[in-house]
């Protein structure tokens, strides 16, 4: 199971949405939510609700 690009979170099999840049880069995410935040340019570390936020603050 792959993880979100954005918040960390694991995605379960068959869901999710997957984005491909003309560079080759592959980008996961477990739903919109992410997916438009990560558009907006949104920093992950200063988002409360994602893993990796968590992770950074030792929680």
């Amino acid at each position: 199971m792959p993880k979100c690009t954005f918040c960390g979170n694991r995605i379960p099999e068959h869901r999710g949405k997957m984005f491909v840049k003309t560079s080759g880069q592959v980008f996961y995410f477990c739903g919109s939510k992410c997916q438009k935040s990560f558009r907006m340019g949104r920093n992950a570390k200063k988002l409360r609700w994602t893993e990796i936020s968590r992770k950074a603050r030792g929680k």
